[in-house]
């Protein structure tokens, strides 16, 4: 394992939901991709960098996930996983270590996430950033439509940005953003925003896209070489 620096890194991956949209029966961070399950390339690609692996899973699949993560050459935590996202995160958060600087947190169905992505994420904690998330701008026209689906008005995607994971925070930062649990966001970072944090950026990758439907699957395995 090797790091960008000194500081303790611990990297928590919530695996608990069920990916309605894609379809499984199972879990679909249990997914199997060409030989290795979501959860446990994901795993992978953050225990080059993280001396600590939390992952957050149904209470039913601990086991499962001891077994999968049984190859990560870091520190690893299983702990029992909410119903939303934010849930599992706050049970995640529960069990990091006194000693960690920086925390990662990362979707176990961005499997492919390269490493320079990672090591970029930790650069900027360590040059002193709070908070930093990689992403992507955005290439599409974008729309805003009204409830009947009429459109309203074209976007100015200049300024729009694709978030993608691993986010990184300093520890004591993202502490203070999960103290409350009635604030609600869709991501870490939101919650950072709300106590007027700067969240800086770094430049994401194509390949650490999010699977979410079949078709990503076969996309994960053009890219594997495996199509």
């Amino acid at each position: 394992m090797s790091g960008v620096a000194a500081s303790r890194v611990a990297a928590i991956i919530p695996a608990a939901g069920l990916g309605v949209r894609f379809g499984a029966e199972q879990p679909k961070a249990f997914f199997e991709l060409a030989g290795l399950s979501l959860l446990t390339r994901s795993a992978l690609a953050l225990s080059a960098h993280a001396q600590v692996i939390i992952v957050a899973v149904p209470a039913d699949h601990l086991a499962t996930a001891a077994q999968e993560l049984d190859s990560v050459d870091s520190e690893v935590h299983i702990v029992i996983g909410g119903a939303t996202r934010q849930d599992s995160v706050a049970a995640a958060m529960s069990v990091v270590p006194q000693d960690i600087d920086f925390v990662l947190v990362h979707d176990a169905a961005r499997p492919l996430v390269p490493s320079n992505v990672i090591v970029d994420v930790i650069k900027e904690l360590t040059a002193g950033s709070q908070a930093v998330i990689p992403v992507l701008p955005v290439v599409d026209t974008i729309k805003r439509v009204d409830n009947n689906g009429d459109v309203v008005e074209t976007v100015d995607r200049n300024s729009l940005r694709r978030v993608q994971t691993p986010q990184g925070f300093t520890k004591a930062l993202l502490v203070e953003a999960f103290a409350d649990p009635t604030h609600v966001a869709t991501d870490e970072a939101g919650l950072v925003e709300r106590l007027g944090v700067p969240v800086r950026t770094v430049l994401g990758s194509e390949r650490a896209f999010k699977i979410t439907t079949p078709d990503d699957v076969d996309f994960a395995l053009s890219l594997l070489g495996e199509a």
